[in-house]
């Protein structure tokens, strides 16, 4: 067994996947004098760490559903006009479904408004997903740790991820309770097939819309770093951080930092 195994992706309970993160948090912590444990990168959370999600699942699932319900009624125009123009700016359909793994390593459909071709293939953002974790920069300067100039991408699209308007369908998400309000980033199966032990804690709660991450990170800190917003928020989040999170995203989107 070596810090860099990665088990298959299955739905387990939360507290096998508890127990399961802490067996390897103490098998790092015998060995954390050795060199490769050392140098692996490995971040190790303490044995009786337990999720927020454990702490106040209720609420937050309440909270999450009047709110998405509440904002799919009153952004229901802006959902229509978008979903009308992504249809007349290319061939296809206006909803994109791919396929994310969430809670407890769960796969679910996220829903976004399509923003490429109907023609593309993911090779291009594999490389570059693969570049990322490895600590690579993917982008120019302003946005280093996000993918620029993607041939894939529609006029219309750019727009909308610019704005962050593609991801507006994902309140049928939350509805439905596969993501929340907030929460990490819903993971690509080959971005979780590449995770270390260290990455796998983000599965311990309900990806989310926002976040710590997209809303003091996004294409400007590495992968590493974004690991570890997502690990402050599985250990220390709370109604309180998620009701600032949701007012600081508004600033985010307006002024479309690291949206590009």
């Amino acid at each position: 067994m070596s810090s860099t195994d990665t088990p298959p992706v299955t739905p387990t309970s939360l507290d096998a996947q508890i127990e399961r993160l802490n067996e390897a948090a103490r098998w790092l912590e015998e060995r954390a004098g050795e060199a490769d444990a050392r140098h692996s990168g490995t971040f190790m959370l303490p044995p009786t760490v337990v999720p927020r999600a454990r702490r106040n699942y209720t609420l937050k699932r309440v909270f999450d559903f009047l709110v998405s319900l509440i904002a799919i009624i009153l952004l229901s125009p802006i959902l229509a006009i978008v979903a009308i123009i992504v249809r007349l700016d290319s061939k296809g359909p206006s909803l994109f479904k791919q396929e994310r793994i969430g809670q407890n390593g769960k796969p679910f459909k996220v829903l976004k408004f399509r923003s490429m071709r109907t023609d593309s293939n993911d090779a291009v953002h594999r490389a570059a997903i693969e570049k990322f974790m490895q600590g690579q920069q993917i982008g120019d300067s302003n946005n280093a740790y996000k993918l620029q100039r993607d041939p894939r991408i529609t006029r219309v699209g750019g727009f909308i991820r610019a704005s962050s308007l593609d991801e507006l369908p994902q309140l049928f998400n939350i509805l439905k309770g596969d993501m929340s309000l907030v929460g990490p980033r819903p993971a690509l199966r080959y971005e979780v097939e590449q995770y270390r032990y260290r990455h796998r804690y983000r599965l311990l709660v309900t990806p989310g819309l926002t976040g710590i991450w997209q809303v003091y990170g996004r294409s400007k800190v590495d992968f590493e770093t974004l690991v570890s917003m997502d690990l402050h928020y599985v250990t220390d989040g709370s109604i309180w951080l998620d009701l600032k999170l949701i007012a600081l995203t508004f600033g985010v989107v307006f002024k479309r930092s690291g949206g590009k």
